[in-house]
């Protein structure tokens, strides 16, 4: 496996990851690798910052690594976004496939397979492109069997012989700066409130892809810098 593969699979992990915490972690303010301010977190090198969704007063936390921010709180949101440099196979492998065809295969390759191997019997239900968003992006929803962040908070407790609820992803993709992006947000209605829940898998789509274009508009990068004049 590649130098370039090892990466990506670290980073994608991280951010499939339901964020389990030790009982002894630091306040979420001395142990982030960016830094809060005001309402928006920016990251490492400030290569980006995004507005935080998230309230301290709602349990929110932000977590993160030197790759990837998670925010959670314990009403219903589940929010990670990824960011990494492409190395030269990701740029070559984007030059030949063209951008709908890279961030396809990205998807399935790391995304999906992820899902794959830490939730048994997980799949992909749909994926759609959308040029206007992000000057090319990939939306794609995935269902979870056991991979909520949600479980503990169902209004319908499970038996111990009930397999546990299936979750529904949804997860945005896009390349900006040479650096790849990856946000995926839990739609947490599907197990928090299961018996009154009851929408079309089109219709949580349309639930997750506004909610993904939402936070999406919260990501501001910085304004490139004019070359000096001679």
């Amino acid at each position: 496996m590649t130098k370039s593969r090892h990466l990506i699979l670290a980073v994608v992990c991280t951010v499939l990851s339901i964020g389990a915490r030790a009982a002894d972690e630091l306040p979420a303010a001395t142990r982030l690798y960016g830094s809060l301010k005001r309402d928006n977190y920016v990251a490492p090198g400030g290569i980006y910052s995004v507005r935080v969704p998230v309230l301290p007063d709602l349990g929110g936390e932000v977590t993160d690594t030197e790759s990837v921010v998670t925010f959670d709180d314990t009403v219903g949101t589940h929010i990670s976004l990824a960011s990494f440099p492409l190395d030269m196979s990701q740029k070559w492998d984007l030059t030949e496939k063209g951008l709908r065809n890279y961030l396809s295969s990205f998807y399935v390759n790391y995304v999906l397979k992820d899902f794959q191997d830490r939730y048994p019997g997980s799949t992909a239900e749909s994926t759609l492109f959308v040029p206007e968003l992000m000057d090319g992006s990939l939306m794609g929803f995935a269902l979870l069997p056991g991979g909520s962040a949600f479980a503990s908070q169902l209004t319908i407790k499970t038996t111990p012989d009930e397999p546990p609820p299936v979750a529904k992803r949804g997860n945005l993709l896009f390349v900006r700066d040479e650096r790849i992006y990856v946000i995926s947000i839990e739609l947490a209605e599907r197990v928090t409130q299961k018996r009154f829940f009851k929408k079309t898998p089109e219709e949580e789509n349309v639930i997750l892809r506004e909610r993904l274009i939402q936070f999406a508009g919260r990501i501001q990068f910085p304004t490139a810098k004019p070359a000096p004049k001679n």
